[in-house]
């Protein structure tokens, strides 16, 4: 039996699809609705245009307020149905949903749904508390649900390339001028009154070194913006690498919906994730993770999974920003 009605599950979906992750939370996505259809569109306005030239983050980001609207459907009784890519003439149509048949949520569905707005980015170093192995692999589980890989990084010597890939990618971009005001662009300053980007609540003034380092994003830039960070969480935490087999605008889609899923099903176990996309908007060194680590696969999210008891602000657009 569902428990809300269709109409009531259409506006659910696209309420929870505002919460989705996405690249410097720059939410580059719109919706319009035709009777109980959802139409989700990229918006390619809010693409970062030096950042993500092939528009690939862009994509990942839209699938995951796919995943997103997938779980408020199903917690709200009804499977869903979806089509993505379902017009060749519109790219900027990434998919279509609607609810389908009534269908009772299951226990797992109902704990991730209760994550989408609970959900925050982490971006500095965790505590020492172990993730288990048990989760991990039901992560991993569930993304190939999806179509993905999610390949966590046991091997120390392969965390430290990881570590040293972001470094290098990091210490480039942070040299040229063009990456660098793209990324102050999305960053936001104490009280900015914005509804999307980075707040300063959501990230570090300045982060501790994590041990490999992983470099983070410097939101705050020569201001003192960002939160203190807790110093005695140091921790690295799970390593792991979120893969599809080919590398089309299918796939990152995908991506996307498999990373949400990964995302929520680690927050209701009070699990966090940093992300590291340095190396990868970069073609050499994305292409070497992808041969000599990734056995060919093409590494679509590099991110840390790890327990912290910081609280990051978030902020989200209002729907009626979102629709049209």
């Amino acid at each position: 039996m569902s428990i809300l009605t269709e109409r009531q599950a259409v506006e659910a979906a696209l309420d929870a699809a505002r919460w989705a992750p996405s690249v410097h939370n720059t939410q580059p996505w719109s919706f319009a609705v035709k009777g109980d259809e959802i139409a989700l569109r990229a918006d390619v306005d809010r693409q970062l245009r030096v950042e993500d030239v092939p528009g690939r983050e862009l994509l990942i980001s839209c699938g995951a307020a796919l995943y997103t609207m997938r779980t408020a459907l199903r917690c709200a009784g009804f499977e869903p149905v979806v089509r993505v890519l379902p017009d060749p003439d519109r790219p900027s149509l990434v998919a279509t949903v609607r609810p389908g048949a009534p269908a009772e949520p299951d226990e797992l569905t109902l704990l991730m749904g209760g994550e989408i707005e609970r959900r925050r980015t982490h971006r500095a170093a965790f505590t020492d508390l172990t993730v288990p192995d048990r989760l991990l692999d039901a992560l991993a589980l569930g993304a190939m649900g999806e179509g993905a890989r999610l390949a966590v990084v046991g091997e120390p010597t392969a965390v430290e390339v990881i570590a040293a890939l972001t470094r290098a990618a990091q210490g480039v971009q942070a040299q040229d001028r063009r990456f660098t005001l793209e990324v102050i662009r999305w960053a936001r300053p104490p009280a900015a009154g914005r509804s999307d980007g980075v707040p300063a609540g959501a990230y570090p003034r300045t982060a501790p070194r994590t041990d490999p380092f992983f470099p983070q994003r410097d939101y705050a830039w020569r201001h003192d913006w960002g939160t203190e960070p807790d110093r005695s969480a140091t921790s690295a935490g799970v390593v792991a690498v979120l893969t599809t087999a080919r590398d089309g605008r299918g796939d990152w889609i995908a991506a996307g919906q498999a990373l949400q899923r990964v995302l929520l099903h680690a927050s209701a176990h009070d699990v966090s994730a940093a992300f590291h996309t340095q190396a990868l908007e970069m073609h050499h060194l994305r292409e070497f993770l992808r041969h000599e680590l990734l056995s060919g696969e093409f590494p679509q999210m590099i991110m840390r999974l790890g327990i912290t008891f910081e609280e990051k602000e978030s902020v989200r657009r209002p729907l009626s920003d979102l629709l049209g």
